[in-house]
């Protein structure tokens, strides 16, 4: 089982001692006196064996193990420890020759350090036994299980067993997990179950292709025929009871692995496992019943919008035509005013006189032309009623079908809702009386006014109907409609901890993010700092004359002036340099690039085999799992990939399938991050401590859910929207609707920052800067730092009443436009906090909770609370913002990283003119992880390469000072070759490196000449 799981090389870097870092070392190779007492008791133990001895004693608290070459451990190591004891390093080269020694020592380092070993068939191994099994039930990854294991053993001072032994125990546990997972859902597989999901494998009749098949491809377009398609699969999964199934006897993350490996596997795959093949169908089942709810509803909402976007666009054609109009009755107006309001013109001539002026013809032309006043909503809902038929197609299937429950206030609604689903099902025309309008928004209300009171049934029906769905379609967005079992449109107070579950969490929680547990603490801590930032304000402005241009002012009528920022002073140097620098690079084709990053960080071994197998990674693996990044990345697509690499297009897209999918590119993306991350010049870029956010339009061909016509970007495209470090490194990136509020998305990676990027704050545009983010942001512990317009229009907020705040702050005090209610903050500040807990312990996704409470109504106690939080983290921030033009600069710099990053991006993702072609949310995302390893990937190795050369530069006595360097982009590509045939020969590319693992910097004289070595 191991031999299947770890290859030979990596049973053997198990076994050695890995590289070390600067804090390891120092954590772990500082010995106490009473350490250096220990290997030194003066009983006359050679030079030898005392630095042997502190090695290993030093080394079992930081790898819980000892390798028995103990002389290969890392010479950093050696001598930090040899210094320590006076030695020379040289002489553990005579350590250990007579094996027993070692052996003898380590025994007494285990009995000084209180270690336990864990001989076969001991309590230590039967314990770590069960470990396994729990943790094989929850991860199938042998590497993760591997960790794990170490991690639990350290843990419990336990030296690790040897890694052959531990990895035939993970193989067994992984054994006992499945058959466990056959155990535990035995009492499900009843005959008819089985039988069901036997069918799933056969071919459908009507479908042409297996139930499987049909159920794992989701939804292309919100189109009508789509959302009955959802119903009908929603339906089918339903008469089997999958959505009652309770697999909560199973793991989360099981659930989720066997459910993967059903929609990846073939139905010849599914069939050769037999009796193992029933627990993989039942969790997808199980899980299918959900997504595809989310999917009616979401199809529901889109289908819905989309119908009103096309009623809006047409109602504004409609208002343009009638502005033109309208210029023609004014200008007439012009005309007849003036011989109106003149005196001296008899009345009895007034008419003569305007018809010989204007004109008979003129005047009949635009008398013929009727007049009328425009509704509330300027006829959209009039000429949403065009679209009736149309939506009558599928929403009486989805009120037929989803249980849709009202929250608070929407009691009228849902009473609306019930109504019309029995007219639907009895067929029936006219809408009772007495049937609910309270709920109409009142821009729609003279439209039920107007048909009640002409006894118009149809049209009354019509628009009340029409009434019903958008107010359930806004009801579904803000959370106070939602649906029992979905996962998307659930009752929102289920996405947070319960206060039962929070109790025990709340004081570390509140240590954690440096918030008080105590609301009236909360409220003085957020005075002090709105008193401290509105104190910096009043200086600036203080200090600031009315005519001084160029900084934030207040003119002369007392009104806020607000210059824009300068453009960045960036030293001539820095250009020359960095011209100099990318002169000095290597030229590399992409392939070659990534298989010389993968050998210093191995982000290749992060694309596991989805079900859990083959975790070797042979040269020929590596290749494909390459060709598949490279053609995903670049948009050449694994057809022309193959073509162009010389792999077959099955073997890719079998690799494709079963290595790389969105949880394995966030690894390798993870990985790459890490690394840059300890590359001294990045920490010249930037800290790691901050980044920015902002979306990237590429176009799309096809039906797509994510795709959306813009006019300003020439047809359909979507969005990918990342997170870039300022050390201009990506560590998220997110498919989302180009029309969508980008607001929304701010926090999802920001919170799931799974890097060593010690990210504490974050810029946006003016896109992020919503009330809810601002709250979020500080609730967890964060900083929101967004770059804003028009400044003069925002409300800021002020504690006190006008005439005390202005007594403190005169020249600051009246723009403070509105009072912070600090009532409502008090009353909900336990609420907050637990909202804020629940989305960084993860346990609500933040993009789903700022949706809901940026919809959310008036009503909404804990939405409008969180926006008064958000009122004040607004107001000080813009203080800060306004009185601090090195911080404006700082933000505006660090936004402008993230946006350069897209020239790389487009020049990567060249091939079909950047068009993506693959139409499913998922499969999108797949590629847009593609393209955010490789620019990585591109910046990482860039930065290295920049770095050797720097080094070069000062051995040759030449001066180049961070402060330089700081100006220098990464994203540089020039010397990259992305084109043509693409050989990925994983070895032939190694042995093109010196010894040290590099390529040579391009000499000056061929450099002159653009020339490569």
């Amino acid at each position: 089982m191991s031999e299947k799981m770890f290859s030979e090389e990596q049973l053997e870097q198990l076994r050695s001692f890995p590289e070390i870092s600067r804090d390891e070392l120092i954590r772990f190779f500082t010995p106490t006196s009473a350490d250096v007492a220990f290997v030194d008791p003066g009983r006359g133990r050679g030079a030898a064996d005392r630095l042997g001895m502190l090695i290993q004693l030093c080394t079992l608290p930081w790898l819980g193990f000892v390798p028995d070459e103990v002389t290969s451990a890392p010479q950093a190591a050696v001598a930090r420890l040899a210094d320590r004891l006076g030695l020379d390093p040289g002489a553990l080269s005579l350590y250990g020759q007579r094996p027993q020694t070692r052996s003898d020592h380590l025994v007494k380092i285990a009995e000084y350090l209180e270690w336990k070993t864990a001989p076969a068939g001991g309590e230590a191994m039967k314990e770590l036994e069960q470990f396994l099994l729990d943790r094989a039930m929850e991860h199938d990854s042998p590497t993760l299980l591997f960790n794990l294991a170490r991690e639990y053993l350290m843990s419990a001072k336990v030296i690790r067993p040897g890694a052959l032994i531990l990895a035939k125990m993970i193989g067994t546990a992984r054994k006992g997990a499945g058959d466990l997972t056959s155990e535990k859902v035995a009492h499900l597989l009843t005959d008819q179950v089985r039988a069901d999901l036997d069918r799933m494998l056969l071919v459908d009749a009507g479908l042409g292709i297996t139930r499987l098949e049909w159920l794992v491809n989701p939804a292309k377009d919100a189109s009508a025929s789509s959302v009955k398609t959802g119903i009908e699969k929603l339906t089918w999964l339903r008469n089997m009871d999958a959505d009652r199934l309770d697999l909560s006897v199973l793991p989360n993350e099981r659930r989720r692995f066997l459910a993967q490996v059903a929609r990846r596997s073939t139905n010849q795959g599914l069939e050769r496992r037999a009796e193992r093949k029933y627990p993989i169908l039942l969790a997808f089942v199980a899980q299918a019943a959900v997504d595809q709810l989310d999917e009616v509803v979401a199809l529901f909402d889109q289908a819905v919008s989309a119908r009103e976007s096309r009623a809006k666009s047409k109602t504004d054609e409609a208002l343009v035509e009638r502005a033109k109009r309208g210029e023609v009755r004014q200008l007439l107006m012009d005309m007849i005013l003036p011989v109106l309001a003149d005196p001296g013109v008899p009345d009895d001539q007034v008419g003569g006189l305007l018809r010989e002026r204007i004109g008979m013809q003129r005047l009949r032309e635009i008398t013929s032309d009727t007049w009328k006043p425009l509704p509330k909503d300027h006829g959209r809902l009039s000429e949403l009623d065009s679209s009736y038929s149309y939506l009558r197609q599928f929403t009486p299937n989805v009120l037929a079908t989803i249980d849709f429950q009202g929250g608070p206030g929407t009691t009228e609604l849902m009473s609306a809702v019930a109504i019309l689903k029995e007219m639907n099902r009895l067929g029936g025309r006219k809408v009772p009386d007495g049937a609910p309008t309270a709920f109409v928004p009142a821009r729609y209300a003279d439209y039920l006014d107007k048909a009640r009171k002409s006894g118009e049934d149809t049209a009354f029906r019509h628009y009340w109907e029409l009434c019903v769905i958008l107010c359930l379609r806004d009801g579904l967005r803000s959370g106070d409609v939602f649906v029992p079992g979905s996962r998307r449109y659930a009752d929102p107070s289920t996405y947070l901890y319960t206060e039962q579950e929070w109790a025990p969490k709340r004081e570390e929680y509140c240590r954690l993010v440096r918030k008080p547990v105590n609301a009236t603490n909360a409220l003085e801590q957020g005075k002090e700092e709105l008193h401290a930032a509105l104190a910096e304000l009043e200086q600036a402005l203080a200090n600031s004359a009315p005519d001084e241009a160029g900084t934030v002012r207040l003119d002369e009528e007392a009104h806020l002036v607000v210059p824009p920022l300068s453009a960045e002073d960036i030293p001539a140097e820095a250009k020359t340099l960095k011209d100099e620098l990318a002169g000095m690079l290597p030229f590399a084709p992409i392939a070659s690039l990534l298989i010389e990053l993968d050998a210093r960080t191995s982000f290749l071994d992060c694309f596991t085999h989805a079900g859990g197998r083959k975790l070797v990674k042979s040269a020929e693996t590596k290749r494909n799992i390459l060709a598949v990044l490279i053609a995903m990345a670049t948009n050449l697509g694994l057809g022309r990939m193959s073509e162009a690499c010389g792999v077959s297009y099955d073997v890719l897209a079998w690799t494709m399938e079963w290595y790389v999918r969105e949880e394995t590119l966030r690894e390798a993306n993870t990985a790459i991050v890490n690394h840059h991350y300890n590359l001294e010049l990045a920490g010249v870029f930037g800290g790691g401590t901050m980044s920015s956010s902002d979306g990237q339009r590429f176009p799309v061909r096809g039906k797509t859910l994510t795709g959306r016509n813009m006019v300003i970007h020439g047809g359909q495209v979507l969005s990918t929207y990342t997170h870039v470090s300022d050390q201009w490194s990506t560590y998220g990136t997110k498919i989302i609707v180009p029309t969508a509020r980008e607001a929304h998305y701010v926090l999802d990676d920001f919170l799931g920052n799974a890097t060593d990027l010690p990210i504490t704050e974050h810029a946006t545009d003016t896109h992020g800067a919503t009330l809810i983010n601002f709250a979020l942001f500080d609730l967890v512990g964060k900083a929101l730092t967004p770059r804003m317009r028009d400044l003069t229009r925002v409300t800021l907020v002020r504690d006190d009443t006008p005439t005390e705040i202005s007594k403190l702050y005169p020249n600051a005090g009246p723009l403070l436009g509105a009072r912070w209610n600090e009532a409502l903050i008090g009353d909900c500040w336990p609420d907050l906090v637990r909202m804020a807990g629940s989305l960084k312990y993860g346990q609500a996704t933040a993009s789903l909770i700022v949706g809901k409470w940026s919809a959310a109504s008036r009503q909404n106690t804990l939405a409008a609370a969180l926006k008064e939080w958000g009122m004040l983290r607004r107001t000080i921030h813009l203080a800060k913002y306004l009185s601090d033009p090195v911080f404006r600069r700082k933000i505006s710099r660090q936004l402008n990283k993230g946006e350069s990053l897209h020239a790389l991006r487009r020049d990567l993702h060249y091939a079909q003119q950047g068009t993506i072609t693959r139409p499913h949310l998922l499969e999108q995302a797949e590629q847009a992880w593609c393209l955010t390893v490789l620019t990585n990937a591109v910046v990482a190795w860039t930065t290295e390469y920049y770095s050797r050369a720097v080094l070069e530069l000062r051995s040759q006595g030449r001066d180049v000072p961070d402060e330089i360097l700081s100006h220098i982009s990464p994203g540089h590509s020039d010397n990259i070759n992305f084109f043509g045939v693409i050989n990925v020969d994983v070895e032939a590319e190694l042995a093109k490196l010196d010894t040290a693992g590099w390529r040579p910097l391009r000499p000056a004289q061929l450099r002159e000449l653009g020339l490569t070595p």
